[in-house]
């Protein structure tokens, strides 16, 4: 039952993709039947069958049942070398490729260690295979015209979700059958119309709101051929809603099947699935179904947590460049399940300054492109700081890099840009500075005010300060510390807050996932000293409407004291703005190419990044996933509810849920505390956490106890 259940399931999703491959879509249908039919042959295996049947109580299989069916498969009489590998990495992922051709007389892509007893009982165990499933199948020459890497990828990909699928509807964690919703894409764009024209009625009759339509138009109705396209639009211009209309449009014209909503920072989900959520849903649907909100990654390997991974099974998805791009790159089964469904989308990948360190951006664009001819992908890249990276030979590479044209006019772009001339004035002092003085110099000036810091730890740390000196009531706080739902609780006050006009005597204290995407509006702002782009996004955050003449946004830099902590990670491009404000540079949008550019000629692209294309090109899978990290440490997820918690020991808990009352930590700082498991990655924190600083309460409180305590 599960080999048909398998084999039917990777059949359909085979069948949904192969309409948007634009190469090689015979080998992709040919293996997936092959590696679908025989990934369980070893299964079959006495010892195995002993366990299956419940004569042995082991918890897992004594013979790794993988090896038998790339056996069968790297056998002359039906030799199949792309079905031989993509089985044996069903549950492991792909090999290093490299190092398999350099193996000698050893056998290629299989378990050395069982490969001879394998080989022994190989014909009883197809002899039984072969009585109750039908394993006749076409051989021949098997070459892949596209990129080898990604076909590999898409094809376990298909077995995977297939395999995992299936089990967890025996198990009744997933519904037997499931209709997924479809995107309709004429249908929400009709509504999304209807809905900005009642905006337009109700906003003001004023020469922004006029370019704001005509920008909503502009996007809605461009005439786009090519794969890759940009938008660089200023803050408050509707780009939101503009793309989304633009997206379907195209969808419609393309026939896409979904849309992908890639975003730098957590918080900005919850937003922007809202307005989406309220704009695009049709009558009798599930707001939840149509618009899909992941908040970080959520991958398990283990049967009991397989049904809490996210999946992209919704038309429009709403996700992080974490997640999304680090899935391109993953090698683990757990993540690659959901690849299947990218082909055929429309991927926005707002905020696209913020989205890759510079170092992964020759990978990131040679996928872009990759998905963009072969598999019928449509990409914008947005921003309101647009750095062209594409522009860049370190990043584009040696091979002609193909027009991106963009999306609005130049006329339209520049008479959008004149509302962010004299906004705001840019400002440092770069002189390091200590808790305290940096509470007391910035609450000198007039509110509200912004001020973001480099990491998790400092922006607690402030906010505790001021809190503690200045009253609970004059500071607020947000950073990936807080849950997704204390997030947006967090995200409600503050806009409460900045609604009143008589409260201003009040700071937000936030890390970098504040300043993009978010409409929010200071007095005044702050930011320690980090990259070009992500300062002037900051200060999209400061006098959003132009409605101030004098509003201010100051770059600063943080002594160490015990408590605050540098960010290593950004030591580079913080150098490149310093020699900005030490040389007197203007601070504008214009610099955003040209510092990324300035920091790869100082500092240049690693080795270890550099070779990650030319690893990709080699298939070495397990390099490509351990070297592409968006952000650079080895996180967990961490359920700060009890309940939740306990519901996992012992039950069932939506990944929706899970990921709405749990933060990630990195694992060293989990080992260092002893933060207890509780199942396959998923850890319980068992330290104070409150709605205020996060699971920092916990860990700023403990420092203070160690004697780690600022000193005033």
């Amino acid at each position: 039952m599960h080999i048909r259940g398998v084999k039917s399931l990777a059949q359909e999703y085979v069948q949904d993709i192969s309409c948007y491959a634009n190469c090689d879509k015979t080998l992709l249908s040919e293996i997936t039947e092959k590696t679908s039919t025989l990934h369980d042959l070893g299964k079959l295996n006495k010892e195995n069958q002993d366990v299956l049947a419940g004569k042995n109580l082991a918890e897992k299989l004594p013979v790794h049942h993988w090896d038998a069916g790339a056996a069968y498969f790297l056998n002359s009489e039906h030799f199949s070398a792309f079905s031989a590998v993509v089985i044996q990495a069903h549950h492991k992922g792909f090999p290093d490729f490299t190092a398999e051709m350099n193996k000698g007389n050893e056998a290629i892509f299989r378990d050395s260690s069982i490969a001879s007893e394998v080989d022994r009982e190989l014909p009883e165990l197809e002899a039984i295979h072969n009585s109750l499933i039908d394993s006749q199948f076409e051989y021949g020459e098997e070459e892949i015209k596209g990129d080898h890497s990604v076909f590999l990828r898409m094809i376990l990909s298909c077995l995977v979700d297939a395999d995992h699928t299936d089990t967890a509807i025996h198990y009744r964690k997933y519904p037997a059958e499931m209709s997924p919703v479809q995107l309709r894409a004429a249908e929400r764009l009709a509504k999304l119309d209807r809905h900005i024209a009642e905006l337009k009625q109700k906003g003001a009759d004023d020469d922004r709101n006029a370019l704001r339509n005509e920008m909503y138009l502009a996007c809605r109705n461009a005439d786009i051929e090519v794969g890759i396209t940009s938008c660089d639009s200023p803050v408050g211009s509707g780009k939101t809603t503009a793309v989304m209309a633009h997206l379907l449009a195209q969808a419609e014209k393309r026939g896409l099947r979904r849309i992908f909503v890639v975003l730098p920072f957590t918080n900005i989900i919850k937003q922007s699935v809202d307005t989406y959520r309220r704009m695009l849903v049709l009558p009798g649907e599930k707001a939840e179904e149509v618009v899909a909100e992941l908040h970080h990654r959520a991958d398990f390997e283990s049967e009991d947590a397989r049904h809490l991974t996210a999946l992209w099974r919704a038309p429009i998805i709403v996700t992080t460049a974490v997640a999304f791009f680090e899935t391109l790159a993953s090698n683990s089964t757990s993540t690659l399940r959901r690849l299947h469904e990218l082909p055929g989308s429309a991927v926005f990948v707002d905020e696209s300054h913020a989205t890759l360190p510079a170092k992964l951006l020759p990978i990131a664009w040679k996928w872009i492109n990759i998905y963009a001819v072969e598999w019928s992908c449509y990409w914008v890249l947005a921003s309101g700081s647009l750095n062209r990276f594409w522009t860049i030979p370190e990043i584009a590479g040696s091979e002609n890099s193909p027009s991106v044209p963009e999306i609005i006019a130049d006329g339209l772009r520049r008479r959008l840009a004149v509302y962010e001339n004299n906004r705001i004035s840019y400002h440092c002092d770069l002189s390091p500075q200590s808790t305290a003085e940096l509470a007391k110099w910035i609450s000198k000036f007039p509110g509200p005010r912004l001020v973001i810091l480099n990491t998790v730890q400092s922006a607690a740390v402030l906010a505790d300060y001021f809190s503690k000196h200045f009253g609970r009531g004059c500071v607020e706080h947000l950073s990936t510390a807080l849950t997704a739902n204390d997030r947006e609780n967090t995200l409600e006050r503050v806009k409460e807050r900045l609604a009143d006009k008589e409260d201003t005597h009040w700071t937000l204290v936030a890390t970098s996932c504040i300043e993009a995407g978010v409409d929010l509006s200071f007095r005044n702002g702050f930011r320690e000293l980090g990259s070009l782009v992500s300062l002037l996004q900051a200060s999209g955050r400061v006098n959003r409407e132009g409605l101030l003449d004098d509003a201010e946004m100051w770059t600063f830099c943080i002594l160490e004291d015990g408590m605050l902590k540098l960010n290593p990670g950004l030591k580079d491009p913080a150098t490149v703005l310093k020699g900005y404000f030490e040389g007197g540079r203007t601070i504008a949008p214009e610099l955003s190419t040209q510092s990324l550019a300035d920091e790869i000629v100082l500092y240049g692209l690693s080795r270890k990044h550099k070779d990650l294309v030319i690893d990709e090109k080699l298939q070495r899978f397990p390099q490509v996933e351990r070297n592409f990290k968006v952000i650079d440490s080895d996180t967990r997820l961490v359920v700060v509810d009890s309940a939740v918690a306990k519901r996992l020991q012992y039950g069932k808990v939506d990944w929706q849920v899970l990921q709405k009352v749990s933060v990630q930590i990195a694992k060293y700082k989990l080992d260092e505390l002893r933060t207890p498991l509780i199942m396959d990655r998923i850890y319980r924190w068992n330290l104070e956490y409150d709605g205020f600083l996060g699971y920092m309460a916990g860990i700023v409180k403990l420092k203070k106890y160690r004697g780690e305590a600022i000193i005033i």
